[in-house]
């Protein structure tokens, strides 16, 4: 157990915490939701950068992270496929093509891990990420700050509305980057599936 494994690790403890939270009625849960899930979602960046930094790149780090991405995204993906935010639901579909896509590249992994190969995050797979965690933000800003009408929560409610272009961008773009990269992930695989 390292500082970045630490830091992965406490990323699921901050997921189980936006879980509970935003089962609260009210504003209480849903601030509570909003700074957990946006202080999960800085450790995603956190712990990679000390880990490459501090040269403490782990197999424990390498299977924790993206699984503790995983299970933080999803659940906030479950949350607002059944909660409407503002009369907005999540499209239930978007949430499945989320999880399934976070499936299929976790059994490509494993299967290159058996054949002795490692299957490198990409590009696409990190803007992904990105876009579904501003979806998510976005989203908890407004549960947050709705009906505020004046100063700075007054500005981020009119921001993060549902029908603002921020929702729709960032939702959108996400499912695009998790369709090409889940397409880009099969076709690298290729080969190992071929074998298989």
């Amino acid at each position: 157990m390292n500082l970045p494994n630490a830091i992965t690790l406490s990323r699921l403890f901050l997921t189980a915490v936006f879980v509970i939270a935003v089962g609260f009625p009210g504003s209480t849960g849903h601030i509570i939701a909003l700074v957990t899930f946006s202080v999960a979602a800085a450790t995603d960046w956190l712990d990679g950068y000390l880990a490459r930094k501090l040269g403490l790149v782990t197999p424990l780090g390498k299977l924790l992270d993206p699984l503790a991405d995983k299970i933080l995204v999803c659940a906030a993906f479950v949350y607002f496929s059944a909660q409407p935010v503002g009369g907005y639901h999540c499209p239930v579909w978007v949430t499945a093509l989320i999880i399934a896509r976070e499936f299929l590249v976790t059994g490509l992994r494993q299967i290159a891990v058996e054949a002795g190969q490692v299957l490198a995050a990409d590009k696409l797979g990190k803007w992904k990420t990105t876009f579904q965690l501003t979806y998510c933000i976005n989203g908890l800003v407004w549960l947050t700050f709705r009906g505020s009408d004046g100063g700075l929560s007054g500005m981020l409610a009119n921001l993060s509305k549902p029908t603002g272009w921020l929702m729709h961008v960032s939702l959108w773009t996400a499912v695009a980057l998790t369709l090409i990269s889940g397409w880009n992930y099969v076709w690298s695989s290729r080969g190992l599936l071929k074998a298989k």
